[in-house]
């Protein structure tokens, strides 16, 4: 498993430059790594595709506490959750910009032939699929949206 030995190389690291943020944030992964390789049904190694999978739900659950704490004026724990969030993203794939969803969006509309937004349910399993770990699915949402409304 390449994560996992990557993020224990990156642990000790930490440790020794008793960098404890970054610490926190490697921790974090780890844990998620190992939970989800234990859960019921899983195989023992995790897959490229799964590893991305659990990073993704970690950078999302950091980005929604930070705006929480953001709006309630928590500026010491918004900086724990970004500093954090910025350790989770290291880990995964560089994100496309708004500009290349977009042209993959409409390259994606022209080979599935979806004319309206009932055919949203087509473009958004064909881009997501491609996109998977390159790009938030919120953000493909609304792309897919403004592109067949």
């Amino acid at each position: 498993m390449m994560l996992e030995q990557k993020i224990n190389q990156e642990i000790k690291s930490a440790m020794l430059a008793k960098d404890n943020i970054r610490l926190q944030g490697l921790r974090a992964i780890k844990a998620a790594v190992l939970l989800a390789k234990t859960e019921k049904g899983a195989s023992e190694e995790l897959t490229e595709e799964a590893e991305i999978k659990v990073l993704q739900k970690l950078a999302k659950q950091r980005k929604e506490s930070a705006d929480i704490y953001k709006s309630q004026n928590r500026d010491d724990l918004y900086q724990v959750e970004t500093a954090e969030l910025a350790v989770i993203e290291e880990f995964l794939p560089k994100q496309l910009s708004r500009e290349d969803i977009v042209a993959f969006v409409k390259d994606a509309i022209a080979r599935t032939g979806a004319s309206s937004v009932k055919d949203m349910g087509k473009v958004m399993g064909l881009v997501n699929k491609e996109l998977a770990g390159r790009a938030d699915g919120k953000t493909i949402s609304e792309v897919v949206k403004e592109q067949l409304g």
